[in-house]
């Protein structure tokens, strides 16, 4: 039998051996998530024996992580602009990078309708839908699995979100104030070189943006002039090179006052337009 701590600090080790970047933070959240301990909760409490039964589970839930299996695929949560989502190997895990791309839309979405195309576990609209007071909230997304994790998150936090299976604008009537994507944008070749918990986990549906990554941003762009108001946002996440080639893109199409948001390592994240 272990105590708390000592078992706290075999899941950092083995996290370690198997070369998990956070071991320390992962081995923590772990704990946490089956003993629902806080960390005043280790401190009075770590010389404690601990519960066996719980122990095995901790211990089972380090060995999937060790094999780079997500941290939030085993707790089932991620917490997205101070929210928390279901999230699983269906929809991508929501990044703190993207919460740059709803603050951008949160700054003028009030008493308007938003899209969101491709919208995964839902976090954006939901949390738009939350935060910012529309007037109406729709988001589609092809993988009829993702919509499942999407519904159960709107479900979640009743937000008043419509949900739509469609290859991009193929089943969406009507037209919008605003759409935001935050679109598969890696390019293929690129893959390969992820880390394990993101090429191996994450749905390649999701993730795999063409040759150049540049394939959602052109096929949005072109096809949703039909579906934005004259004077309607578009707003993209992008990949942290691709700022001035998504500009393009938007311009070509006709796409006025086409502005780029850096995040705060000063990389290209958030392009915005203007249906002119």
């Amino acid at each position: 039998m272990s105590t708390l701590k000592q078992l706290l600090q075999t899941g950092r080790e083995l996290l370690k051996q198997q070369g998990i970047a956070d071991a320390n933070v992962d081995a923590w959240y772990l704990l946490t998530h089956v003993f629902g301990l806080t960390r005043t909760d280790l401190l009075l409490k770590g010389d404690m024996q601990a519960d066996e039964g719980k122990s095995n589970l901790y211990m089972e839930l380090i060995k999937r992580r060790s094999n780079h299996v997500p941290l939030q695929h085993i707790t089932g949560s991620q917490e997205f602009m101070g929210l928390e989502f279901y999230v699983n190997e269906d929809v991508l895990v929501p990044r703190q990078d993207t919460e740059i791309l709803v603050s951008e839309v949160l700054k003028i979405c009030e008493q308007k309708s938003v899209l969101d195309m491709c919208t995964g576990s839902g976090c954006i609209i939901i949390s738009l839908a939350l935060l910012g007071n529309l007037t109406e909230a729709v988001g589609v997304d092809l993988s009829e699995k993702a919509l499942t994790v999407a519904a159960k998150n709107v479900d979640k936090h009743k937000a008043q979100v419509k949900l739509i299976q469609s290859d991009l604008f193929s089943e969406v009537e009507g037209s919008f104030d605003i759409l935001v994507s935050n679109p598969p944008y890696i390019p293929s070749g690129d893959i390969p070189e992820l880390m394990p918990e993101v090429k191996d986990f994450e749905p390649m549906l999701a993730l795999d943006g063409s040759e150049d990554g540049l394939a959602f941003y052109r096929r949005i762009s072109k096809r949703s002039k039909n579906h934005l108001k004259q004077g309607g946002l578009i707003f993209y996440e992008i990949g942290h090179n691709q700022g001035e080639a998504v500009k393009r893109i938007l311009e070509t199409e006709g796409f006025t006052d086409v502005t780029i948001k850096k995040d705060l390592s000063g990389l290209d994240r958030v392009v915005s337009a203007r249906r002119s």
